[in-house]
């Protein structure tokens, strides 16, 4: 496409109008830059479970005034409540309006609640069974609170660009992985009637210029998501439609453009992706300030804006009939989609607390105090906090630790930040990091005169527990890892000595073990100046020098390099020890002493560089005639993250899936075998559309066994993972795993379900998944390149 013809279509997607006669110019799959063909606005008619609830809200939605209508589909900020977002209340009819509150790791912005692990944390664990307790456990402190709508969680970012910002929120940068751990937190948290927000609906890959011109007052425009057909359906798609298939109540769509159409008002993505292709039943809410049009994003599929401080809908809404810009249907879909999720998650029951009844409006006044925990969730916050730790590296059996006598404790990342939440804004000082303008001042007393480049992406004056931005929540404490150790060194009678500001500390030379501790801080609303930080790996080094044991442990909150300081030879076990949530210490320090052993594997790949990573390390940036409209281009198509390592070749520190534990394991007894459904398989599905797409995509058409023995000497867990080639597709991409427990000397059978769509690939001419003829590799293994077992389906 020629410049000119680019910045024309942008142009006219700033203004709502981008993509409304294009679909006659999308005859092949080409990259379709500047292109979203326009789809109409599909009917929700209550497919599969929901037919009740679509019963139940249609009869509520006639009896409706048409100012009535309009509030349910337009969000207000309360005067009486803290929620993100709220739906104004309808007395007469019984409906008490709707509480909409962050985050997707506990309840944000409030008093009396958990802190629950973060959602890298989540992948890094790779434990479906575990993602639901925790989202269980979490949703009801959602519905203590007196929420109806938890903004969480989160498939996008996928994780494309290695320095986004909020990588740290999604779960994995594999779709499969992604999709795999989101249905159960979907089902976890609507189990408590509280509805899921899948979110950020689609190509939401970096926070440079992510905002429009709404938000920032310049004349640049928000980041376009430039994806071809293909990509979108095997990557960023993906996991959005496993939590369809889960039944999730709602989706954000996000504040980027995708092909330079506005999110908001994407009908291609909205209409044809979501509620025609996938069979979406809930509604659709905007990022908070991200609808840029009136009628566009109504007629694109748009059900609710959050809020509506730019009056794009109320009056103009009711304009907007009167004259047939937007038909009545269209409003009646809208407000009944939002009715019948309240329907379908059990809203309507009396039980139900009020709408924000435990988010005070100011928490610095006196308050009533609505205590949300219960204690049946302690071990499930302990036990996701332990199993997204992710050993990578232990020399020498330095882990676990052999009753030590004397441990030295280094680093800004081992000890409790040092104020908590009290400005009550769900972040707290502990999660700012060095984002803020006064990072001179923050660094007097920690670092003289450090350049800002090398502490700009480190929380340096205390532990982090999750990221910052509206994905933090308020703990209710914060046990870091000095706390826990120093509890263990009262228990055991051994002794600790410390320095959390020394870059060079002094070493005691009876020290059994250093452990240092520093951590890669990320946040919404700026994507990272890098993967390390010089600061740190000097820290690291420095104490290297100085002790023959020195144990490493990284709280990071995204992709971290550490070729600056990993083959030192003093440098004896590294721990990616994430974003672990409140009892970060308590899990950390069972690890090490061994009380159990590590489990979790990457949910991601560790390059040994920054170039291994291409055009997916940086954000994109404006330049050129494309100043005001910034591309991004996603020509790497399905090739991100350990499908492009395998690609070119590129060696990695540490692969996708990569992790070890105390023991070792085995793997034999591979057997593939077909099953009734595969011998009526035909080339595309054919089946009915329901929530997910088409049913017959779920059909199992193999099932893959295993046996696993524990050929070591401690019980532990082993997560398995198979792999499947497609023909003409990527090397290898990630179709199964499964986490097993197995005491030393045992085996256990192990089972993987494939799926048709598993071995699917999209047709962009037939617009349909299509099955390929020819031989798939099958392998299972412990990471994405140590694989055990190998075998072959053929179709």
């Amino acid at each position: 496409m020629s410049s000119l013809k680019a910045v024309s279509i942008a142009l006219l997607a700033s203004l709502g109008l981008a993509g409304v006669h294009a679909a006659d110019s999308i005859t092949s799959d080409t990259y379709f830059y500047g292109q979203s063909p326009y789809v109409s606005a599909p009917t929700a008619t209550g497919t599969g479970n929901w037919a009740d609830a679509y019963v139940k809200a249609a009869a509520f939605v006639a009896q409706l005034s048409l100012d009535e209508k309009n509030n349910l589909t337009s969000g207000f900020t309360s005067t009486t409540n803290g929620c993100s977002g709220n739906i104004q209340s309808i007395p007469r009819l019984g409906f008490p309006g709707l509480c909409l509150q962050n985050a997707a790791a506990g309840v944000g912005a409030t008093d009396f609640v958990n802190a629950y692990s973060s959602g890298i944390h989540v992948g890094a664990s790779w434990n479906k069974d575990l993602a639901y307790q925790r989202a269980y456990y979490m949703g009801g402190e959602f519905r203590t609170k007196g929420v109806n709508i938890a903004l969480g969680p989160v498939v996008g970012p996928l994780g494309r660009v290695a320095e986004g910002g909020r990588n740290w929120e999604g779960l994995a940068n594999d779709p499969y992985l992604a999709g795999a751990l989101v249905q159960p937190t979907v089902k976890g948290l609507q189990a408590n009637g509280v509805a899921a927000t899948t979110k950020h609906f689609i190509g939401n890959e970096q926070e440079t210029h992510r905002l429009s011109q709404t938000w920032t007052g310049t004349d640049i425009e928000s980041t376009s998501s430039n994806i071809d057909d293909k990509t979108i359906h095997e990557l960023y798609l993906w996991p959005f439609q496993d939590a369809v298939k889960a039944g999730t109540g709602t989706i954000m769509s996000s504040y980027n453009r995708v092909n330079n159409s506005h999110m908001s008002q994407n009908s291609k993505a909205l209409n044809g992706l979501l509620k025609t292709e996938l069979g979406f039943q809930g509604f659709v809410m905007s990022d908070w300030y991200s609808q840029q049009s009136g009628v566009s994003s109504a007629m694109a599929g748009l059900d609710m804006a959050m809020p509506t401080a730019l009056d794009l809908w109320g009056a103009n809404m009711t304009l907007a009939i009167a004259n047939g810009s937007i038909p009545l249907s269209r409003l009646d879909d809208m407000a009944t989609r939002i009715m019948a999720t309240w329907y379908q998650l059990g809203q309507d029951n009396s039980s139900y607390p009020e709408p924000g009844v435990g988010i005070p409006l100011n928490l610095q006044a006196a308050h009533k105090a609505v205590d949300a925990r219960t204690p049946l969730a302690k071990p499930v916050l302990l036990q996701s906090a332990i199993e997204g730790h992710v050993l990578v590296k232990n020399t020498n059996a330095a882990l676990p630790l052999s009753s030590p006598k004397l441990l030295s404790i280094f680093g800004y990342s081992a000890h409790s930040p040092a104020t908590s939440n009290s400005d009550g804004n769900g972040l707290g000082t502990w999660a700012l990091g060095f984002q803020s303008a006064d990072v001179n001042e923050a660094l007097s007393g920690f670092i003289d005169e450090a350049p800002l480049a090398e502490v700009s992406q480190i929380a340096i004056n205390g532990t982090i527990i999750s990221g910052g931005g509206s994905g933090a929540n308020a703990p209710a404490y914060i046990n870091a890892p000095f706390d826990a150790l120093s509890q263990r060194a009262w228990e055991d009678g051994s002794s600790l000595m410390w320095d959390f500001e020394s870059q060079d500390p002094y070493v005691e030379g009876a020290s059994d073990a250093c452990l240092v501790f520093v951590n890669a801080f990320s946040t919404e609303g700026a994507d990272r100046p890098g993967l390390h930080d010089d600061y740190s790996d000097t820290l690291i080094n420095n104490v290297a020098d100085k002790c023959a044991n020195t144990i490493v442990i990284i709280h990071n909150a995204g992709i971290r390099l550490v070729d600056q300081f990993i083959d030192h030879p003093n440098i004896t076990a590294l721990i990616f020890a994430h974003l672990p949530g409140q009892d970060s210490g308590r899990a950390l320090t069972a690890i090490l002493y061994g009380d159990v052993s590590p489990s979790g594997k990457l949910p991601y790949t560790v390059p040994k560089n920054e170039s291994d990573f291409g055009n997916t390390l940086h954000p994109a940036v404006p330049e050129g005639i494309y100043a005001q409209f910034p591309q991004s281009d996603f020509t790497e198509g399905v090739y991100i993250d350990y499908r492009s390592f395998d690609k070119y070749n590129i060696t990695p520190r540490y692969e996708f899936g990569y992790g070890l534990t105390y023991t070792s394991f085995s793997y034999s007894s591979l057997s593939i075998t077909p099953t009734s459904s595969n011998t009526t398989h035909t080339t595309y599905p054919s089946g009915a559309i329901e929530e997910g797409g088409a049913i017959d995509l779920w059909d199992i058409l193999y099932t893959v066994n295993i046996t696993i023995t524990n050929t070591g000497s401690v019980e532990a867990a082993e997560i398995a993972q198979l792999y499947i080639s497609i023909p003409n597709g990527p090397v290898r991409v990630l179709r199964g795993f499964e986490k097993a427990s197995i005491p030393v000397g045992q085996s256990k059978s192990v089972s993987f379900d494939l799926t048709r769509r598993d071995l699917s690939e999209w047709d962009t001419t037939a617009q349909q998944w299509a099955l390929q003829t020819g031989s798939y590799a099958v392998a299972v293994g412990a990471s994405s390149r140590d694989l055990r077992l190998e075998g072959s389906i053929t179709i």
